[in-house]
Order: C-alpha cells, then structure tokens, then sequence
C-alpha cells in the first residue's frame, strides 16, 4: 500500500463526526416518530410488507407471525428478528395501543407482563385502522425510497388517514433526546382537527372543547388539567393517573376494597406484590387478605379488618403504590427530516397538511388517469365516426406496424370531431385545422374488439367518456380550490370517526384545589338519611314517587338487625331531609362538635340500600353519634367565590332536650375541621334535638313530646360563641322533653305529627307570642289514638312531606293534601301503619317538576279527623 493514501486525521473530529452520524441516524431512522403519520421506521416497514407483499386485508386469514417478520426483515429492515417481532406485538396489544394497527391470533402477551408466544405459533393481519395507514398509498400519494440493498423500493411515509401521532401516540429513546406521546380518543382527534380546518385561528381553549386531553388504551382516571394544558401548549407535561376503587360493605361489617382499573401501564402482579409489601412490613395495618380475580377485566379485591375505615386506606394505596403514578410528556416528533417539539396545535398542522398534500397528489394522479382514458375515449369515438376508412386502412395494412404509420398519417378536421361530440383535450393531437391520433390512440384503435363496433357499445363508448369529462372537471376544481380539499379531508375523517371512533376511556377529574368539582356535578335534589346505627346515604329525589295521604308507602332504606344479643330493637332511619348536591351539611354530635360535609360527599345509594356508615365518611371519635343536622344551601359573590359562612348568611340556633336554646353567628364556624370543631356545650343530661338557620330576628316554635309548645321571639336569646351552653327556652315538665324546633312564617302553618301516624297543619296565628323560659301551650291532642308527637315543622302547600316509620318504610305525600286544623285538634291519618310500627321520623321536600303521577290506595280515604270544636286545654304559660 503507498504511503500517499494514507492521511493523518484528528481522532477527536473522526470520533465526533462519527457519533453525530451514528445519533442522527438513531434520531431519524428508528427511535422517533414521524409527524406525519406517527409510525417509526420499523412500525412503518411492518405495515407495508403486510399490505404490499402479503395482502393481509382484515377480511383475509391470518399469516404466521414469522412469515411476516421473514418478509419485513428480508426485503425493508435488516435487523433482528426478534426487535422487529416486539414491534409486530406492541402494535397488536389492545393495552398497548388505543387503536390497534395489526390484529393479533394467539398469545400476544398480557397486561400483567407475560410474553408473548413465539412468532412461529401466534398469526396476525392488519386491521382497520393498520389498512387506513396505507389508502391510496398505491396512488402515487407519497414519495418512495430505495430499500437497504436497493432491489425495491419503500414509502417514505404513509398517507395516514387517521391522526396517527395523537390517536396512538408513541414513546421512544433517541441519542440524547426522548419522546413519550400520550394516545388519545380518535373521534376527539378528529373533531379537533375538523375544528382547526374550520377555523385556522383555532384557540387551544377552544381545541378543548373537542379534545378533552389524553385518553389511554388501559382504563384509569385522568387527574387534573394543568398537565394537559402545559403539553397543549408547549408540549411538555406531566399527567397524572390513578386506578378507580369501589368499596363494597358487607353485612358482617367488613369493608372489601375492589380495584377495578389500574392506572395505564401499571403492572397488575407488581402492583399487588407492592401492597403485599406494604402489608409485610406493616406498613399498611388495616389489611387482612387480597385476592385476584382479574380476567381480561382488572377485579383485585381487598379485605379490610372490621374496624377499618375503607377512605384512609385507599389514600394509603394512592400514596405508597402505583395506583397513582404519572405520565411525563414529551412530544417530540420528526418534522422536515429534524427531530422538533410539538404542540397539540402542530401535531394537528403537521396531519392536516399531509392530508392535503396526500389528496392532492391522489387527485393529480386520478386526474392523470382520467385525461389517459378520454384520450383513449377519444380515439374510439373518431374511429367509430369513420369506420370504414379504418377498417380499410388496417385491411390493406400488412403487419401492424404499417397499419400504426398509415393510422398517424390519416387526418381531418377539427371540426368534425366537434360534430361527433368529442371535446378535445388531447392538444398534442391538434395540429392547426387538422386532428391527428396521438400514439396512445393509435394503439387503442388497433386494439378494439369486433363487438365494440356495434351502435350499443358506441354508446356505451360515448356515455364513459362524458362521465370521464365529468370527472376531469372536479378533479381540476379540487385542485384550483382549496376549500375543496380541506372539505375532502373533513369529510373522509368523518367518515372513520362515524365507524371505527369508540367511547372516552379514561375520564379526566379535577386534582384536588385545581377546580371547583361543584362545576362537574349537577345540582340536583337529593333526599339525605342517616339510621339510628350511624348509616347515611344520599338519594336522588325523584326516586321517591309522590302518593296520597294515607298510602302504605314504599321502602325507604334496608334497616340492620343488631349483632349484640342484649340489643334486639332493629335500626330505623332516625333523620331525614332533603338537600341540593352543592349544599353543605352541618353534622352536630351528641357530644356538642359539629363536622361539615358536602352533599355530593355522601355516599349514594338507592332508596331501599341501607347506606354506609357515618364513621366511614366523616371522622367521628368511637363515642360519638350524630345528634342533629342542618343544610345550608351553597352561595357564591360576583366572583364566584364560596360565601356560604359569610356573617350575613345569620345564626345557628340550637334546641336541646331540656328546653335550652342557643344562637351562634354562622360565621363561627367558617374555619371547620376534618375533626371536627365545638359546636354547643352540653350537659351529660342533656343531647341536642335540632338546630336551624336563622336570621337573628326570626320568632321559633319549640314542641315537646307530649304535645305543648312555646313561641317567642330569638332576639330575647343573645348571641353566643361555640363553647357555650345556652338560655332555657322552654320548660318541660313531668317528664316532658322538646322534639321539634320550626321557624315561624306567617304564609305556611305548624305540622305537628304524632307515632301512630295521625298529623295536621295549623296556622302560626293560633299560637301567640310568649315570652321564653315558660311551660308552653297546646298544639295537638295527644291520647291512646294519635300517640305522643315525634317532630313539627313549617310547611308550605306547594311543599312535599317525606315521612319513614320505624320499618323503614317512607311516604310522600303533598302538604296540602293535610288538611287545616285547629291548634287543639288531632288530625288527619297521615300514614297507614302496620302493628307495632310507629312514625318516626318526619321531613319537608321541595317538589321535583318531573314527580310521578299520584298513587292511589284504598286506606287514603280513610279519615281520622277530630271535632274541631273540642273544649281547649291549653296549659298554663310560664313564669318568666
């Protein structure tokens, strides 16, 4: 070898030069996706052999795996046979992909992890959305490469009729540089790149309104917007996701949490030997056994120890498992031959304006071909026109090269293909006056059959090539409007969206303090109870159908049996209201704390479950029970900011057992806890009876068991802080204690009700105004018929009763369906009791617009009504 080819060179340039080849070629030639059509090289060849070499429609069989990885490798992708059949699989796992390209036969592997089977066992072919990636590629739709060895060539880039990039996103490691794409509903895709086709000036606050965010291929929750809103931007975002539990009570008392979703491409087996862990280590000390009973379908059940509470230890899976993990992204993608950051709104650029050219070039291609077959077109027609001198021509003709040249030479004029019909395009055949037959033609004319020479199929001749001329002006209309081929674009990715495009997967929550969840959950009425063994649940109202008076009811709630031998009363709804969802619940205890709560917090049931208990949603200490509760209806200001304890909204006044009553500015309690705060100071005799909103001025009814009362006004009850105990409001006396507080409102009247169902209204003029502190007068007759009062409240005609017995049993009935009475009279049966059952509880309903049609029973006629003129026995009034 001579010394002269021999070159000194810098080791450090070589090794320089020689990695950013090697990068670039990583960057560009396998790591990161296209813009385009969202497919990495390999992804890419994949799909071609088995559209072009092996014709793996959706309606053909299935091929063995390794034939296709054989063809991929022989002919487009030189690597090995192993990385090119991972590609091969990933691209068939429904959990991998949101919308599968290639549909898998045998075992393609499993969420869990397992692998798949080798390629010689498993087959594949491509599905619909794998053959839309390649429509019209045969149409000279995009540009082609030569393979690696150069015997064939490959496209560049699939013409992609879906959004490929955003619909199945994509992950992949570069030399220095990364991509992690999110996948996504395809019909909100679509719908988003519809809407910036419509209006180029597109907004990525209005691009939300269609695509709502990520929507992975494995269900779970999506958790907050301000990840999705920094990659819409920017392209960079980190989104976070959690897997959904349900929690199952049993009657035994033992909670079971049950994983029904795990987050997307969380390992279902490692996620359970973490919570095994966890359990080992006690870490995780309410947890007494876990089994798998997941099929294609996530179903992990948890059991809980009995004294568990099934809120903490979910937020324990959340915090120390994978059950909430996050989605770093990173939208990088290949655009112009360079690796480029991608917002949401160039994704979309970068599909749309490969669509465009796509459908330009296939237009131009069809064009091509249309203006091929009118050139033919015409030739037939002109030799049809002069048959015989054609015929005569080939005829003396003695090979068929003589018969080309005599055919080139015969001419006439222009004006006579005009007469025949024929427009003509074929401007090379135009020679001055004269039409000459272009070599196309001439070969088409030699090639025509006898049977083309009769009048019918010179119809047929003429009737093709005026759909042809049709044809050739829309495809030049296309390509002269823009308008059109966006329109185009529009109306074949409708097309996919109206028959492939499937139902949101992953539903996208607001994180905590991102968003107020008042605005995702519909204000609706909800009729909130809570049983004597500590059971609530929310019902929607219109569950419950109105009936009238008198009716025997429906069931309101499945009361327990005690588990303690020496307790053989059964549990019965002590409490009952109705509620808006945004509304704000004040649950006062009998040791004298009050805890706040939402509506939409509480859990919801239906109207014959027996709810969960109240220690499972609120943080009660063992010896406490809920006393009392009060509703106070949600109020914003101008800026929408929550002013529900606000000092105007008024006073908290309380009425306990012993007749004491005690009003507390709202405000007070504005700073509550999880915990709970003081609410009243309470004596051990004594236990709270109700509390009601007040507006510091209001004049109250209090109404004892044996059927007194005593109004007076609450300003003669100063206002009080929290830890306070109260002034006597009302006397009672022989045992006599306080069962129900109401507000006075002239336009309504006093419902008193009674155990065994009996009840009347009575109007707030019969009661005069007392002082507080006295004995009280008569507001029903209480004896052996109607039993002792069990609760009073104000009611309107228009307002609904919700009333539950001891059996559970409830009843609604309408208001004005009680009839009017006197304050000394009995009333009306309200409720048809069975033996043993007594009323128990009673509430008023704001009527729902759409509430069933009135269910008549035989016993509603029945009437218990009592002489109205019956002697009065109104106790004496209290001494001051």
């Amino acid at each position: 070898m001579s010394n002269d080819n021999i070159k000194p060179i810098n080791v450090a340039d070589e090794m320089s030069k020689s990695f950013l080849d090697y990068s670039m070629s990583v960057i560009i030639s396998r790591a990161l996706p296209d813009a385009r059509d969202g497919l990495k090289p390999s992804q890419r060849r994949i799909l071609y052999a088995m559209h072009n070499d092996l014709s793996l429609s959706p309606t053909k069989p299935h091929l063995k795996s390794a034939r296709i990885v054989g063809d991929t490798m022989g002919k487009y992708h030189p690597h090995g046979d192993s990385a090119i059949y991972t590609t091969l699989v990933n691209m068939a796992q429904p959990w991998t992909m949101r919308e599968t390209l290639i549909d898998g036969q045998g075992n393609f592997g499993s969420v869990e992890g397992d692998a798949a089977a080798a390629m010689r066992y498993t087959e594949a072919r491509l599905t619909h959305m794998g053959t839309a990636m390649m429509t019209d590629l045969e149409k000279e739709t995009c540009d082609f490469q030569p393979t690696y060895d150069e015997t064939r060539n490959e496209p560049c880039v699939l013409p992609a009729a879906i959004p490929n990039l955003l619909v199945n996103g994509g992950t992949g490691i570069a030399v220095g540089m990364a991509t992690n794409i999110p996948s996504h509903n395809m019909g909100e895709v679509i719908d988003g790149v519809c809407a910036r086709i419509d209006n180029p000036q597109l907004t990525i606050e209005e691009l939300k309104q269609h695509i709502k965010g990520p929507d992975f291929a494995g269900r779970c929750e999506i958790r907050g917007f301000k990840g999705i809103d920094s990659y819409f931007h920017t392209g960079r975002g980190s989104i976070k996701m959690r897997g959904t539990m349900e929690v199952e009570e049993k009657a035994s008392g033992i909670a079971i949490i049950t994983i029904t979703d795990v987050p997307h491409g969380v390992n279902r087996a490692v996620l359970q030997q973490r919570i095994a862990e966890l359990v080992r280590e006690k870490i995780l000390l309410d947890i007494s056994g876990m089994r798998d009973l997941s099929d294609d379908e996530t179903r992990i059940e948890i059991t809980l120890k009995r004294d568990a509470r099934p809120q903490v230890v979910i937020n324990q899976i959340f915090k120390l498992t994978a059950m909430e993990t996050s989605f770093g992204v990173n939208m990088l993608a290949i655009h112009e031959r360079r690796p480029k950051q991608l917002s949401i709104m160039d994704a979309l650029d970068c599909f749309i304006e490969h669509r465009r050219e796509v459908i330009i070039r296939r237009t131009r291609f069809l064009l091509q071909k249309a203006e091929d077959r009118a050139e033919n077109l015409e030739a037939f027609l002109l030799a049809l026109g002069h048959l015989d001198d054609f015929i005569k021509i080939i005829r003396d003709s003695k090979n068929r090269d003589e018969a080309r040249e005599r055919l080139k030479a015969y001419t006439f004029p222009v004006t006579t293909a005009e007469q025949l019909g024929i427009l003509i395009r074929s401007q090379p055949s135009v020679r001055g006056e004269k039409y000459v037959f272009t070599d196309r033609q001439v070969n088409a004319i030699l090639e025509l059959r006898l049977y083309q020479l009769t009048g019918m199929e010179r119809d047929k001749v003429k009737t093709e090539y005026d759909n042809i001329l049709e044809e050739i002006k829309d495809y030049l209309d296309i390509l002269a409007k823009e308008a059109r081929v966006l329109a185009i674009i529009k109306d074949e990715l409708l097309l996919i969206k109206e028959k492939h495009a499937t139902p949101r997967r992953c539903p996208i929550l607001p994180d905590d303090g991102e968003i107020a969840i008042e605005d995702l959950i519909a204000n609706d009425g909800m009729i909130v109870t809570l049983s004597n063994k500590g059971y609530i649940k929310r019902t929607p109202s219109a569950e419950y159908r109105v009936q009238a008076r008198g009716g025997k009811g429906v069931r309101g709630m499945e009361t327990r049996k005690s588990n303690k031998a020496e307790d053989e009363e059964d549990d019965f709804v002590e409490q009952l209201f109705s509620a808006q969802a945004h509304d704000y619940l004040m649950f006062f205890t009998n040791t004298g704390r009050v805890y706040v709560e939402r509506v939409y917090g509480i859990p919801e049931g239906s109207r014959a479950s027996k709810g969960r208990s109240i220690k499972n949603v609120l943080n009660l200490a063992a010896d406490e029970n809920i006393a009392a509760t009060l509703r106070l209806e949600r109020k914003t200001n101008e800026d929408g900011e929550d002013i529900t304890f606000g000092e105007e909204n008024g006073f908290v006044l309380f009425a306990t057992r012993n007749g004491k009553v005690k009003k507390t500015s709202l405000s007070d309690f504005k700073n509550y806890r999880k915990d709970g705060i003081i609410a009243i100071k309470l004596d051990e005799a004594n236990e709270l009876i109700d509390v009601r909103l007040t507006s510091g001025s209001d004049e109250v009814v209090l109404v004892t068991r044996k059927g007194l009362s005593l109004r007076f006004n609450e300003e003669q009850s100063r206002s009080m802080g929290r830890a306070t105990a109260g002034v006597q409001g009302i006397k009672p006396v022989d045992g006599d204690y306080v069962v129900g507080l109401a507000l006075v409102n002239d336009e309504g009247t006093l419902l008193v009700a009674s155990e065994n169902g009996i009840g009347k209204r009575s109007p707030f003029a019969d009661y005069r105004s007392q002082s507080r502190g006295g004995k009280g007068i008569i507001t029903m007759k209480c004896n052996e018929k109607t039993g002792e009062v069990v609760g009073a409240a104000t009611v309107f005609a228009d307002d609904e009763l919700m009333l539950m017995t001891s059996d559970g049993q409830s009843i609604r009935i309408r208001c004005a369906d009680v009839r009017e009475a006197g304050r000394n009279t009995q009333g009306v049966k309200l409720v048809t009791l069975k033996e043993g059952e007594k009323l128990q509880d009673i509430a008023r309903v704001v009527p729902d617009d759409d509430s069933d049609e009135e269910e008549t029973d035989a016993a509603s006629e029945e009437s218990t009504d009592v002489d109205p003129s019956a002697e009065s026995t109104d106790a004496p009034e209290g001494e001051e």
